[in-house]
């Protein structure tokens, strides 16, 4: 018995040895069954890999090439140097006027105004002295241009003497006052640019600026200045105060703040439009790359050139309406006139040729032409329509 169980002992180390191993003998086995049965043999799964995410491709988008064609501005020096003085009105006046003369590179707008300030109180600030020391000055100026009142309906000192506003006394020394500042201009054959006080709400207020509106206007052009009305663009069609109206592109807007006196940037543009107009005149008129200066009578101080004078650009247009010769324009406007022949739009026209209907009777004969052409352009009698002509209104047949 134990013979027996030690032969199966060694048969299966042998069967062991010669198969590899109890491995290798279940694999056999296995084997063997697939074989038999016709079974496919289980795949091997492969150890599974990392998905690896592929980035998507980024798309750049080439920065658009931009053709500017857009003029190249030559630099151009300032030549000409406008100083605009005055109260907080003439400050505004001046920020119109930047706006205005932007499109003139060689045109400079100097700020010298001064808000509170006025011809009444020197104490305060003394624009006499004022307009000596910028004249005096360093700075270049070309054009002057005044826009003060607004602070000036108030008594006047005089030692111990009180003078009330518009009385006979105060007029005398308000009125040497502007003779000082346009004297000043003058003498030095500056071009000077009053632009009289607008309407304002209060009308007691308004009723006195016009009498300082008139003041101005006497003074400065019999010291050859230049007087500029903003009066009727500010007011409505009964010419009372309005705050609101037709801006420079004729859009209707508002023009002064709600105080009632100041303007508003539309406002100060449209106030600036008008003198705008006197300081492009100027300068057109002025020789090219030079000093801008009026020919000085030496007995008066006021500029001697006819057309500067008080009405003399209205006379130099009456001239040219009834043909004669303007002699008295500069050569820059006789070189270059601002506008073509001037044709009366009412009544007839002076002239020396013979009429018409006269120069076509003379040419035509007294026939039946002659007649003809009397019934039409004499008696106004249109001629029988012709069949076929335009004229002709007969229904045909």
């Amino acid at each position: 018995m134990r013979l027996r169980s030690l032969a199966v002992v060694l048969c299966a180390a042998c069967l062991l040895l010669i198969t590899g191993g109890p491995v290798s003998l279940a694999q056999q086995q296995r084997n063997l069954f697939q074989m038999f049965w016709q079974l496919p043999a289980a795949p091997q799964r492969a150890a599974p890999q990392p998905r690896q995410r592929i980035a998507p491709a980024i798309r750049r988008r080439e920065a658009p090439v931009v053709v500017r064609d857009d003029p190249v501005i030559p630099k151009v020096d300032v030549t000409n140097h406008i100083v605009v003085m005055g109260d907080s009105l003439g400050n505004l006046l001046a920020g119109g006027l930047d706006d205005a003369l932007n499109n003139r590179p060689d045109v400079e707008v100097i700020h010298k105004a001064k808000p509170d300030s006025g011809l009444v109180r020197t104490d305060f600030y003394d624009w006499p002295k004022a307009v000596s020391d910028i004249l005096a000055g360093d700075q270049k100026i070309g054009i002057g241009v005044m826009l003060v009142g607004l602070n000036d309906r108030q008594p006047i000192r005089e030692g111990e003497t009180v003078h009330e506003p518009l009385s006979p006394r105060w007029l005398e020394l308000y009125r040497d006052r502007v003779d000082i500042i346009a004297n000043a201009f003058a003498s030095r054959r500056i071009p000077l640019i009053w632009v009289g006080a607008p309407p304002v709400q209060n009308g007691r207020l308004s009723a006195d600026f016009v009498s300082f509106n008139e003041l101005y206007r006497q003074r400065v052009e019999k010291a050859g200045g230049q007087y500029v009305d903003l009066w009727g663009g500010f007011v409505d069609a009964e010419n009372r105060y309005t705050a609101t109206g037709p801006d420079v592109s004729g859009q209707p807007t508002r023009l002064r703040l709600g105080d009632g006196i100041h303007f508003t940037v539309a406002g100060a543009r449209k106030a600036a439009h008008f003198v705008d107009l006197v300081i492009r005149r100027i300068i057109e008129a002025a020789p090219q790359n030079s000093v801008i200066a009026l020919p000085v009578s030496p007995e008066t101080g006021a500029p001697s050139a006819p057309e500067l004078q008080a009405g003399g650009v209205e006379r130099l247009i009456d001239q040219m309406v009834a043909g004669m010769p303007t002699i008295g324009l500069p050569q820059a406007l006789q070189a270059r006139p601002l506008a073509g022949p001037i044709q009366p739009l009412t009544g007839q026209a002076a002239t020396t040729e013979q009429p018409l209907l006269a120069s076509i009777t003379e040419a035509r004969g007294r026939g039946d032409t002659a007649m003809q052409l009397e019934r039409v352009f004499g008696q106004g009698i249109a001629p029988d329509p012709v069949p076929g002509r335009l004229d002709d209104y007969s229904w045909p047949r």
